[in-house]
């Protein structure tokens, strides 16, 4: 096993230390040549990508950071005393990526896709292997409560066979919101996808008890066309400021606090309308490969259709997605107050992208259902952040993360996975501990997987509505 994970850091090391830009313009690129697409244009769909990566990023860092001030605020008026600080995704995966164990999951889960590809088990190749830190960090998780390397190497390949078979049954859904055709390749494998199982239960009861909710319901596009600039993406990232600014007690007798309304309403706009702009960009990006795809799919499978597990982003032009965070945010914080058992202050997780994504696929763009199930959920989150911060400040000290408070439990809230982050738990304690802890991690494990096999039933039948949609 230790030579396995030395051919794993060997192999994997030196790109994992590049960054996910520079890694997915390796692996784009390299693929796209392997389909026998022209270099030039596999270059430039590369490029493109890691463009669009580093610009998502930079962008969603822009929003958090002019919400955190007024969110803190929000927190001194109110005299919140949580005391686990919510630190971003960043540490987490900084802490994981710091374990050797992290390559050797890596190469794992590039074995156990390319299996189900060669057995025709999915059509989808996962690319997006910066974010496989995700499941590694379940599986770290899970061997730090107690769990041996190849009882968590197996909980990694559990969740991991789960995610691609995930990532086909969203594909036609990822065609209809971003309206491309079946021939584009973008789908994904990211983790926070895979709260679609449990989404999907909140709105099968919306659909039978609370649909009439629906008609209430407006899509942002089609506003904007009746209403002009008001409803625009702009418009609801200025509308999205003021609300953050009245929440934050902003002194509108004064000049300073409508310069600060000000301010944060056209960030918000601004991010809001960025969003869009670079969603386009992570189409064009795949344009060369799913060319190269569909031409060797032809003349090599008889016509086999392929997909590219892709990072979230590709969808962040919905402006739904965005709209659900930022009305999300002011919820959690309140949820955060009273939720027994937290202790997690949220602050660098307080744009939701580890709940909205998730939430757009399964309600198709639904924002007043996005936003009540988004509300149902957020203790998942708000508790698996805490379940996990005392793991999460002990692998940041070891691995010398910067900017780590001293004497101070960090997490993140809004943390990709919760669900899995408690079965880890359970598995952990279920090797180290025995007796009950075996019970509640069979159970788990068992009502995840029923959970799942529900809702891909759901899906196929959906993919074949949308089909006979499209022929009609």
């Amino acid at each position: 096993m230790q030579a396995i994970i030395d051919i794993a850091n060997t192999i994997f090391g030196p790109l994992i230390k590049l960054g996910a830009a520079p890694i997915m313009l390796i692996v784009l690129t390299v693929i796209a040549l392997i389909f026998r697409v022209k270099f030039t244009r596999a270059l430039e769909g590369g490029l493109k990508l890691a463009i669009a990566i580093t610009a998502i990023g930079n962008v969603m860092g822009m929003l958090t950071n002019a919400f955190q001030p007024a969110m803190k605020q929000f927190v001194v008026n109110t005299g919140i005393h949580l005391d686990y600080q919510d630190m971003g995704w960043a540490p987490l995966a900084t802490i994981t990526w710091g374990s050797p164990y992290t390559l050797f999951f890596l190469l794992i889960l590039v074995i156990v896709n390319i299996i189900m590809l060669v057995l025709n088990k999915t059509n989808t190749l996962d690319v997006d292997i910066f974010d496989i830190w995700h499941s590694a960090f379940v599986a770290l998780f899970a061997q730090w409560c107690g769990a041996p390397l190849w009882l968590a190497t197996l909980l990694v390949v559990f969740i991991g066979v789960l995610k691609i078979i995930n990532s086909d049954l969203m594909k036609p859904t990822f065609n209809e919101l971003l309206d491309v055709p079946d021939s584009n390749p973008m789908t994904s494998t990211h983790m926070n996808y895979m709260m679609n199982p449990w989404i999907m239960i909140f709105d099968k009861i919306f659909d039978k008890f609370f649909h009439g909710l629906d008609k209430y319901d407006f899509d942002s596009a089609k506003l904007n066309e009746k209403i002009g600039f008001w409803g625009s993406r702009f418009a609801i990232g200025i509308y999205l400021g003021v609300f953050i600014s009245l929440l934050s007690g902003t002194n509108f007798l004064t000049i300073d606090g409508w310069i600060s309304m000000f301010t944060l309403s056209f960030i918000a706009a601004t991010c809001m309308e960025l969003f869009s702009v670079i969603g386009s960009w992570f189409i064009a990006a795949v344009e060369p490969l799913s060319q190269g795809i569909a031409d060797y799919a032809t003349k090599k499978f008889n016509g086999r259709t392929f997909n590219i597990g892709l990072d979230w982003p590709f969808i962040a032009g919905r402006s739904e997605v965005w709209a659900a965070a930022n009305v999300l945010a002011p919820i959690m914080l309140l949820e955060a107050m009273v939720l027994p058992g937290n202790r997690l202050l949220p602050l660098g997780g307080i744009v939701a992208m580890g709940v909205t994504p998730a939430l757009l696929i399964v309600t198709r763009g639904k924002i007043i259902r996005m936003i009540i199930i988004g509300a149902l959920e957020l203790p998942l989150f708000l508790w698996a952040g805490t379940l996990t911060a005392p793991f999460v400040t002990e692998m940041a000290r070891k691995v010398g993360a910067v900017g780590i408070p001293k004497n101070a439990m960090i997490s993140h809230t809004t943390m990709e996975g919760p669900v899995e982050k408690f079965i880890g738990y359970a598995v952990g304690h279920a090797w180290s501990d025995k007796g009950i802890w075996i019970v509640y991690a069979v159970g788990a494990v068992a009502i995840y997987l029923l959970v799942f096999m529900w809702y891909a039933k759901q899906m196929k039948k959906r993919n074949v509505e949308l089909a006979a949609a499209k022929e009609n």
